[in-house]
C-alpha cells in the first residue's frame, strides 16, 4: 500500500516534471569515472533515472549485462530499447524482487525523497550479496553550502527555488549512519571535484586554482559507495 496521499504524490510528480530529471554533467562524469575505476558489471539499476541520460551512458559503456531505469516520470520517448524502464514513486517500495541487481546507481535523487533510511533499506534489498549502491547528493559540507547556512539559515542546495524539489538535506555522517543501519558493511565517500564559488554561477574553485582546490570543501556534490557484504 502506498503511504502517501494522492495530492502529495501529484506534487512530487509536478516537481519532477519541473526539474525534468536532469543532473549536471560534472556529476555524471564523476559517477561514470568511479564505475569504470571499480570495474562494476552485471545488472544495474538507475534509481531515479529522470531523463535517462545516465541510463544511456551505462548501456553505452558495454559493462553491464542489463540496464534498468526506474523513475516517477514516464519513459522518455527516444529511450534505447535495450533499457528497461519502470515507472513508480521512489518513496514507495519498488516492484523488483529481492536481489535483482549487482549495482544500483542513484544520482541526485535521495534529497528529493522523504525518508533516506527507507531508501537505503530499499537499495540494500535490491542488491545481491557483494553488490553495491552508489549515490550522489548535494554536499552540504562545502564552503559554499556552509557559508549559505551561516548567512541565510539553510544549505545552498535547499534554499529558495530549490524547494520543494530538494526536501532532505544530508551530511556525510547522516549518509554513513543511514547506510550502516540499512545493513551495508562498507561505506566510502568521494567528491565530484566541481564546486561553484559562493554567490557565483560562473566561477568554480577548480577554475580559479587550476584544479588544485578539490575534495569535500570545494565540491558541490558528494558521492557515497555502499557495499553489501558477500555471504
Amino acid at each position: 500500500m502506498n503511504s502517501l496521499s494522492d495530492p502529495l504524490k501529484q506534487r512530487y510528480l509536478e516537481t519532477a516534471i519541473l526539474t525534468k530529471g536532469i543532473s549536471e554533467e560534472p556529476i555524471h562524469n564523476a559517477i561514470l569515472a568511479i564505475l569504470r575505476e571499480k570495474g562494476f558489471s552485471g545488472d544495474v539499476l538507475d534509481f531515479g533515472a529522470g531523463n535517462c541520460l545516465l541510463s544511456e551512458a551505462l548501456l553505452a559503456s558495454g559493462a553491464f549485462a542489463s540496464v534498468t531505469a526506474v523513475d516517477i516520470l514516464e519513459r522518455p520517448p527516444r529511450l534505447s530499447p535495450g533499457i528497461k524502464h519502470v515507472r513508480g514513486d521512489l518513496n514507495d517500495r519498488t516492484v523488483f524482487p529481492d536481489g535483482s541487481f549487482d549495482l544500483t546507481v542513484s544520482v541526485e535523487v535521495i534529497e528529493h525523497l522523504e525518508n533516506p533510511r527507507a531508501t537505503m533499506r530499499e537499495w540494500f534489498r535490491l542488491v545481491r550479496p557483494g553488490g553495491w549502491a552508489v549515490l550522489s547528493t548535494p554536499n552540504n559540507e562545502s564552503w559554499r553550502s556552509l557559508l549559505s547556512f551561516l548567512a541565510r539559515g539553510h544549505f545552498a542546495g535547499f534554499f529558495g527555488a530549490s524547494y520543494p524539489a530538494h526536501i532532505t538535506a544530508l551530511l556525510h555522517l547522516d549518509v554513513e549512519r543511514a547506510a550502516t543501519e540499512a545493513g551495508f558493511s562498507h561505506v566510502a565517500f568521494r567528491y565530484t571535484n566541481h564546486g561553484y564559488i559562493p554567490k557565483s554561477a560562473n566561477f568554480t574553485w577548480q577554475g580559479i586554482s587550476g584544479g588544485l582546490l578539490k575534495g569535500k570543501r570545494h565540491s558541490d556534490n558528494m558521492i557515497a559507495l555502499l557495499q553489501k557484504a558477500a555471504r
